[in-house]
């Protein structure tokens, strides 16, 4: 599990693709303090696996289907990445929680300032969009963003300037790819109320009596 607080920019050295799958090799810092062979890295929100580790540079496989639903097949060399250590347990929680599985990729549309901030309009597909609520919580890239409004193909998010400046997508223009991860409670809720098309559930109407007895209070 992540927090969606990214730690530092990383930056690909090498990106290997093979008929069905590939390696990814990058530099980091930060992220490398007390990293073993074995631990989860995020990588724009994506959850893999180092395999390897020098001083200042790891190495993680990409499975075939991680390439085909993010886009981390973009990548090449001297792209910069956000690059998150796997959450521990005495971490402050200062996102939200995610696990590293994007469920899709949206795009950026629109980016207008705002006072000091800057607010994105993501395009996204309507699966992803049926999880999402305003004010709740989306990780992009793996950054934990708060949503403003969702709409029928897109939402908003506003980023202030530290996250602008830290994080990749200060870097990425209109048009870009970026990873989505919907929030993991509200991905619950939403099959359990028939959102979620491929559950095959019906619709049910929310009450404290329907979300005491799933669990959810």
């Amino acid at each position: 599990m992540f927090t969606g607080i990214v730690e530092e920019l990383g930056i690909v050295r090498t990106l290997r693709l093979l008929p069905e799958s590939g390696q990814l090799t990058l530099e980091g810092r930060k992220v490398l303090d007390e990293t073993q062979i074995g631990d989860s890295i995020a990588i724009n929100g994506v959850c893999l696996t180092v395999i390897r580790k020098s001083e200042r540079e790891f190495t993680v496989d990409v499975m075939a289907e991680t390439l085909a639903k993010t886009n981390l097949a973009e990548l090449k060399g001297g792209s910069r990445v956000n690059l998150e250590r796997a959450l521990q347990l005495q971490t402050r929680l200062g996102g939200h929680l995610v696990s590293g599985h994007v469920d899709g990729v949206g795009y950026i549309r629109q980016i207008t300032p705002w006072g000091i901030a800057q607010v994105y309009e993501i395009g996204a597909p309507p699966a992803l969009l049926s999880s999402m609520l305003p004010k709740g919580s989306i990780a992009i890239d793996g950054i934990s963003l708060t949503i403003i409004d969702v709409e029928a193909d897109y939402f908003t998010v506003s980023l202030i300037p530290h996250t602008f400046k830290e994080t990749t997508l200060g870097l990425k223009g209109i048009g870009a790819s970026v990873n989505l991860e919907t929030d993991l409670i509200g991905k619950y809720v939403a099959r359990f109320m028939g959102l979620n098309a491929a559950s095959g559930k019906t619709k049910q109407n929310l009450s404290l009596g329907f979300l005491a007895e799933h669990g959810f209070i």
